[in-house]
């Protein structure tokens, strides 16, 4: 879904109050606890999170799921043992009802990423 938000504060506002806004407040979370220094804008109608060298991720509130975009996740997660179980795409891993986000390792997952993308390494699809 696309949100016509030009802050944040006021994506967040106009998401219903309903298991996507919580499981997207527990990643925002996340994000925010491995990427401290990363500003959190909107791009493209979707929160993201970057620094001078660019948009690292994104996340987005959708119909059925989260969305947490990360470029190339083979990049990442190579033998894909930290998202293991979860929803993938090449570049997005879902988080749908169901899913308890304690239960992954998409913390492991989004440490690395910074990681890599402090490096420099390229992570983009």
């Amino acid at each position: 879904m696309q949100y016509e938000a030009k802050t944040p504060r006021e994506y967040m506002a106009m998401l219903e109050p309903d298991w996507r806004k919580e499981k997207l407040e527990t990643l925002r979370s996340l994000i925010k606890l491995k990427a401290p220094d990363f500003t959190e804008a909107i791009n493209y109608k979707m929160l993201s999170y970057g620094n001078e060298q660019g948009v690292a991720f994104h996340l987005n509130a959708q119909k059925n799921y989260v969305s947490l975009y990360v470029g190339d996740a083979n990049k990442i997660d190579p033998d894909r043992s930290l998202l293991n179980g979860l929803d993938t795409g090449k570049g997005c891993i879902r988080f749908k009802k169901s899913l308890s986000i304690k239960k992954t390792r998409i913390d492991e997952f989004l440490e690395r990423a910074v990681q890599y993308w402090k490096d420099g390494k390229d992570i983009g699809c």
